[in-house]
């Protein structure tokens, strides 16, 4: 029974505690909000485009995203509205906040489908997702961009290939291009990775039909030449010498002095301590 009294007075103290706290957060935003009120008293659409255009140059990105989204809502049929609205993307974007990042651009090209620089929007989306994969560590230590989840580089690539298909003389086309070369590469390696995973398994069969894939899909990548050394190392393993020796022709006539230097085996100091905790066997 005292059990049960201690538990009805410590729910009743936690739900009390819960309850001040939301009111105070209440009241807070609800202050905050006031004050930005005060602080934005007879601004016009164009002094919110100006402050906010000066917090990006001065790379305050929070702010800058502030300023935009007040600009569109207290103006949303002003002159500065549409710049606002794909402003307030790259805002984001530098801010680290991709998701609101993408969906911003996606607002303005549904909503300003033949705006002049509708074209950008289709850029940043590219330009998000091609850094979206980089992580905090990635920024201050030299990684394999391979290695990383493909999904995003996908996505860019695809955003960037909508980009050139449907504005093909637009002023980022050059470098979205070279982004797709890049990711592409990219996107080869890390099929590269995951064969050489399946050889490490033993499962040679799933080793050498990825190998396939990267030929197939893949052509004219710095993968290729480690694809088909991961056929030649996969049919032997399986018995099948043919086969071995069919890769391993193609291999010498193609890349007679050898494969270009790339170590996808990835023997860093990350991958010893890995392998040394016996984390991949």
């Amino acid at each position: 029974m005292r059990l049960v009294l201690v538990k009805t007075v410590f729910i009743a103290c936690l739900a009390w505690t819960l309850q001040g706290c939301e009111t105070l957060d209440a009241f807070m935003s609800k202050d905050s909000s006031a004050s930005k009120d005060e602080e934005y008293a007879g601004w016009d659409d164009k002094m919110f485009h100006e402050k906010a255009k000066e917090a990006l140059d001065n790379k305050n990105y929070q702010k800058a995203v502030t300023l935009y989204e007040a600009l569109e809502s207290r103006y949303p049929f002003g002159d500065y509205a549409a710049q606002a609205q794909l402003n307030v993307a790259y805002a984001y974007y530098k801010n680290d906040d991709p998701e609101a990042g993408l969906a911003a651009a996606d607002r303005f090209i549904k909503i300003h489908p033949r705006n002049p620089n509708v074209d950008y929007a289709y850029y940043l989306k590219g330009l998000i997702n091609y850094n979206r994969g980089i992580g905090f560590i990635d920024r201050f230590l030299p990684t394999d961009s391979s290695q990383r989840d493909p999904g995003p580089a996908k996505d860019s690539y695809d955003n960037f290939q909508e980009l050139i298909r449907r504005y093909p003389n637009s002023q980022y086309v050059a470098d979205a291009k070279l982004r797709m070369i890049a990711l592409r590469n990219n996107m080869a390696m890390y099929e590269v990775h995951v064969a050489d995973f399946y050889m490490r398994r033993k499962a040679y069969v799933a080793a050498v039909n990825r190998a396939n894939y990267i030929i197939k899909e893949y052509q004219r990548t710095p993968a290729v030449p480690f694809a088909l050394q991961i056929m030649q190392d996969g049919y032997r393993q399986l018995g099948m010498d043919e086969l071995a020796a069919d890769a391993e022709r193609i291999y010498t006539l193609n890349y007679p002095a050898g494969a270009p230097q790339a170590n996808y085996k990835d023997e860093g100091a990350i991958q010893k301590v890995w392998d040394a905790m016996g984390l991949d066997k």
